[in-house]
């Protein structure tokens, strides 16, 4: 099927039985694809990998976290397909004096290119994301840009081969 000879509704038709089929292969929870497609794809690797924690997916809906380990770490997953993640709520606004109440152990962060497949896993603890978060003013809340910096202070718990697709 080549897709550029579809009409428009067609095409249309066709991302809505995407996403019926990856909510029924249970790849997506929710309507937010890439997001979805992120922690099943994070989660799926830290339980198929030798050495890393066993992770459970969150209730839907759960504040802050998407992923539990079986010792009871809590992990944030934020995709991306830029050098931007997601905002991060419920921590203090930039400026307040008030220190964070820890809402999580750690962030993953999936990268993905621009066909959508899995580029990197990134792993970043409690303390290296209180370092690097960064305002977003528009959303009033934290995100993470993924500088050299940043990538320096992670766990890269997965890389695609230059080979690899």
């Amino acid at each position: 099927m080549e897709i550029e000879q579809l009409s428009t509704k067609e095409v249309i038709k066709l991302y809505s039985a995407s996403i019926k089929e990856l909510k029924r292969r249970k790849i997506i929870r929710t309507n937010n694809v890439i997001g979805d497609m992120g922690e099943y794809l994070a989660i799926a690797h830290y339980n198929n990998t030798p050495g890393l924690p066993n992770l459970a997916p969150a209730p839907i809906g759960t504040e802050n976290i998407d992923a539990i380990s079986r010792k009871g770490d809590r992990y944030s997953i934020k995709s991306t397909s830029g050098n931007v993640t997601g905002v991060f709520y419920g921590l203090e606004p930039k400026g307040s004096d008030m220190p964070d109440i820890q809402k999580f152990e750690y962030v993953l962060i999936c990268k993905f290119d621009e066909d959508y497949d899995l580029e990197l896993i990134l792993e970043i603890g409690w303390n290296a994301f209180l370092r690097n978060k960064h305002w977003h003013s528009r959303m009033q809340a934290w995100n993470l840009i993924l500088t050299k910096k940043l990538q320096q202070e992670c766990k890269v718990v997965y890389k695609r081969n230059a080979g690899e697709q």
